[in-house]
């Protein structure tokens, strides 16, 4: 299996993204969301995230149930993991992350950028395996959720018709303009990947956003005719889009894991006991179903993500 070196996100569904943010020494807030707690006062805790929808309504999550814990969270939503990789832990304290992404983003970052990425399959090999690169950056990843979360490139119902293509080896040999994240160019999970696994010729990429409504609009429009989002993307088939089958398995294992600061965690270690339970509780189908509430029923996401933690027993 090829795998991608970074994930953006997730996903999965546009349609709920903050304000715009950057990062330098620290980070500037989209989204902060502190509050006082019903529990002892734990301190404060900094949780960075990207932006995109599914992995701002797990930071949500995380950010409800670390409040209800005792803590003064600040919540800080990012346009992509780069905005905080590299000041995570020295300035932040909790990330929701997925597997394949932060490993392989450390290992890229220790190995450089040509770095045989690492390919387990599984979710829980693929942390045990890069154990050392995240022991070496000071991250810890809690217990990994069964509910995982890939890339995945969506084309119009009706361009899978008329070219009977449904999994992306059916575009080998073929030119088309792809919509997808900005950090799209050179990733083994993305452009690279579909370059040079597949063979597909990307003659035009147009960095419109990951799972974006940007992103949408453009493969509707026919401007493009492959764009990026996430396999647990709820918004698809009521917006005619299809996505196609990655038979080259290109995507690496993505569960959902919470990645702490390994001396915060040592300094706080109910942090394992609010958040485990959660990735415990997440299943890909009540993400994607989650994510659909959002994006197509236009819930609120702080309320989706209160719904879900009290349904669960966990809030």
């Amino acid at each position: 299996m090829k795998l991608r070196r970074s994930l953006l996100t997730v996903l999965s569904v546009g349609s709920i993204l903050l304000a715009t943010a950057c990062a330098g020494d620290d980070l500037s807030s989209k989204d902060t969301s502190s509050s006082s707690s019903a529990s002892a006062d734990q301190g404060d805790l900094t949780i960075a995230s990207q932006s995109f929808g599914e992995a701002a309504l797990v930071a949500e999550m995380y950010n409800q149930l670390l409040t209800k814990a005792g803590y003064h969270v600040d919540v800080k939503l990012v346009d992509s993991r780069d905005a905080y990789i590299g000041i995570f832990p020295k300035s932040v304290d909790v990330v929701p992350e997925y597997v394949g992404g932060i490993v392989n983003e450390l290992n890229a970052r220790a190995n450089g950028d040509k770095a045989k990425p690492f390919e387990a399959g599984d979710g829980a090999q693929l942390a045990a395996d890069g154990k050392q690169l995240l022991d070496d950056a000071g991250i810890t990843l809690l217990d990994v959720s069964s509910a995982t979360d890939t890339n995945a490139f969506f084309v119009t119902q009706k361009y899978s018709d008329d070219n009977g293509v449904t999994k992306l080896s059916d575009l080998s040999g073929k030119s088309v303009v792809l919509a997808a994240a900005d950090d799209c160019e050179g990733r083994l999970d993305c452009e690279a990947g579909l370059s040079d696994d597949y063979g597909i010729k990307i003659s035009k990429l147009l960095p419109l956003g990951y799972a974006s409504d940007q992103t949408y609009k453009s493969v509707i429009d026919g401007e493009s005719q492959l764009g990026e989002t996430s396999t647990t993307d709820g918004t698809l088939a009521s917006q005619g889009l299809v996505v196609l089958e990655d038979d080259q398995q290109i995507q690496p294992a993505q569960n959902l894991v919470p990645a702490v600061g390994t001396q915060f965690l040592s300094d706080h270690p109910d942090v394992a006991d609010v958040l485990n339970p959660l990735m415990a509780a997440l299943t890909t189908e009540k993400l994607t179903e989650l994510n659909g509430r959002i994006s197509v029923d236009r819930e609120d996401p702080k309320a989706v993500a209160t719904d879900f933690l009290t349904s669960e027993g966990l809030l």
